[in-house]
């Protein structure tokens, strides 16, 4: 059976500058969002231009210096895995800049992009920057880290990350943010990266429409990129798989405002609830 198009495989060996998996625009067939996620050995460096684009660098594991036109950070990063209950240390680059990353130790390293209009000045977002809930109640419950919410300064990308354990779901109830009709939704395009513990593991994607034109039932592995251009797209963490994911998305507004499936919406009954330990509370969510 082919492997489903909204699926991009990481490569079992990083390429020459580190990297491992990438989507573009042209890519995916879209027009904003651009991931690329790294692997990088001490010693190692990544150099790039951002171009029209501004770009959110997540240290997804690992400790790096990482340095731009005008900034600086040393000694940069705190977990050694995305399955360490921590936030990440992640930097803000804006368009028309550059950015440079030394790896101090084996590094993991996201590159999230999105169109930039050069408005912020570069700055490091830390890990008490980072909103972090509870979301849902027994097997719907996960962590959400707020990274880059659309409450804090960019000019498109929103970045979030999302713990969730084994047997549990995620991006549940299914919604969607795939059509421009502020201020009840937003047209988001949206990448996940997942990463499995174990890693032998897997997930379980679904994403589909209302009109079932799109309608795909995705298995998951370690490493993979799932692509949302449309549609609800609920995730399932098999018993005994923790999974972890880490979603980038961007439209023509900066704002989140989803829809959830009416026929599962009466699953969610006022799930929030803040975390004081490990960053600050509020913010977006998946």
């Amino acid at each position: 059976m082919p492997k489903s198009e909204l699926v991009v495989p990481s490569a079992a060996t990083p390429g020459a500058s580190g990297c491992v998996v990438e989507v573009t625009p042209a890519s995916a067939g879209w027009r904003y969002v651009g991931f690329q996620a790294y692997r990088l050995k001490p010693g190692e460096r990544l150099e790039s231009e951002t171009g029209s684009d501004e770009c959110c660098l997540v240290l997804l594991s690992g400790k790096a210096d990482i340095w731009t036109s005008a900034q600086r950070w040393d000694d940069v990063g705190e977990r050694m895995s995305v399955f360490e209950p921590k936030p990440p240390y992640s930097a803000y680059v804006p368009s028309g800049d550059r950015f440079g990353v030394e790896a101090l130790t084996e590094v993991e390293l996201a590159v999230c992009r999105a169109p930039g209009k050069g408005t912020y000045p570069a700055r490091l977002i830390v890990p008490a920057d980072v909103g972090v809930e509870i979301r849902g109640q027994g097997l719907t419950e996960r962590i959400v880290r707020n990274i880059l919410p659309e409450g804090e300064p960019a000019d498109s990308l929103l970045v979030v990350e999302v713990y969730t354990p084994g047997g549990h779901w995620s991006s549940y109830p299914p919604h969607k943010h795939d059509e421009d009709r502020l201020p009840d939704e937003s047209l988001l395009e949206e990448t996940y990266y997942h990463r499995i513990e174990p890693g032998h593991g897997f997930a379980v994607q679904r994403v589909y429409t209302d009109d079932r034109s799109l309608d795909e039932t995705i298995t998951v592995r370690d490493g993979d990129v799932v692509l949302v251009p449309r549609g609800y797209h609920p995730v399932g963490a098999p018993a005994g798989y923790d999974v972890y994911y880490l979603n980038v998305m961007a439209g023509p507004v900066r704002t989140w405002k989803f829809h959830n499936d009416p026929d599962h919406e009466w699953i969610m009954q006022g799930w929030s609830r803040p975390v004081a330990a490990g960053g600050k509370n509020g913010g977006d969510s998946r």
